[in-house]
């Protein structure tokens, strides 16, 4: 389990290479929800979404012939994003192996930066690729199996802890789990009276799964909110997700969709549907806290083009 050494040795770490991003109040969204929210804005991080942290944190931590060998990681995008633009700013040869249906953005972001792009029909296959080339020689940058990146996304946690107002629950979406375990792990140190809630989207449920069966299981995956789709959850994160998560809520593709549009109309920022899930699922923690909840929202990424939002709400007949 990651405590807040390793969360506090982190934030050391990082200084310096990462944004202290945004935690602020949003009357847009407290009168939406009707309560008060608070949404720490990783979006603004400077690869777009809270991964910077974690691969900043372990590309920091490796040793001289591990960077000489080259880095991998496997990503449905914002990973991707942030383990080339980190490798690039330390001189170091980044590859990125990815699904052909993540986000054209994130993929170009990727290669613009310097990585190697490696495409794949399906995130499975894109893990697999990636195992291969850490046999290889790689050295692998995990995108949640990792107690080094999962120390970096709780320096999030942290962070909220610092700067939130007094809160009753947090809401984190769950891809592999890396970012709500940090974060978690952080609360319960500096927050322990606050419950963290998971949200996952229909079609990509690893975590949800993992929890019905016992431990980490692969799942077939539908969701479009690519940057949730793990084929499964790692021990790491489970054991996390098990010891300090009240409950993962999943809601519907549509849903996130909407709730992109929502964090666009009433908190004034452009939100990818990874982060668009957090207000329907914030809606079902209210109902369930009543009107005492006093709600923050990690509000993860943004790496989404108008088209592929308007897009999506398209399809849903939402807009």
């Amino acid at each position: 389990m990651i405590g807040i050494k390793e969360i506090e040795a982190a934030a050391e770490r990082i200084d310096g290479h990462v944004m202290r991003t945004p935690t602020v109040p949003s009357p847009g969204l407290t009168g939406l929800l009707g309560v008060p929210v608070t949404a720490k804005l990783e979006l603004l991080q400077r690869t777009g979404s809270f991964k910077a942290r974690g691969a900043t944190a372990k590309l920091l931590s490796l040793g001289e012939a591990e960077r000489a060998a080259g880095v991998v990681a496997v990503s449905g995008g914002n990973h991707g994003i942030a383990l080339a633009v980190t490798a690039a700013a330390l001189d170091v040869k980044a590859t990125v192996v990815m699904p052909r249906s993540a986000p054209a953005r994130s993929v170009e972001i990727a290669r613009e930066a310097g990585a190697s792009v490696r495409l794949t029909d399906g995130m499975d296959s894109a893990f697999e690729l990636v195992t291969r080339l850490r046999d290889e020689g790689l050295t692998l940058v995990h995108p949640f199996d990792d107690p080094v990146v999962i120390a970096g996304q709780g320096t999030v946690g942290l962070e909220l802890a610092e700067d939130a107002e007094d809160l009753t629950d947090v809401v984190v979406s769950i891809g592999g789990g890396g970012l709500i375990s940090g974060v978690a792990a952080a609360l319960a140190a500096r927050r322990p009276g606050v419950r963290v809630w998971g949200v996952e989207t229909e079609g990509a449920e690893a975590m949800g799964a993992a929890l019905r069966a016992g431990g980490p299981v692969p799942v077939a995956l539908s969701s479009l909110v690519t940057t949730l789709s793990a084929p499964s959850v790692s021990r790491l994160t489970y054991d996390h997700v098990c010891a300090l998560v009240e409950e993962v809520l999943v809601v519907p593709d549509r849903d996130a969709v909407q709730g992109s549009l929502d964090l666009a109309d009433r908190a004034k920022v452009w939100a990818e549907p990874a982060a668009g899930c957090l207000l329907p699922a914030a809606r079902q923690v209210v109902a369930r806290a009543g009107d005492g909840a006093r709600i923050g929202l990690v509000v993860c990424g943004g790496n989404t083009t108008p088209r592929e939002l308007t897009g999506w709400a398209d399809r849903f007949g939402l807009l």
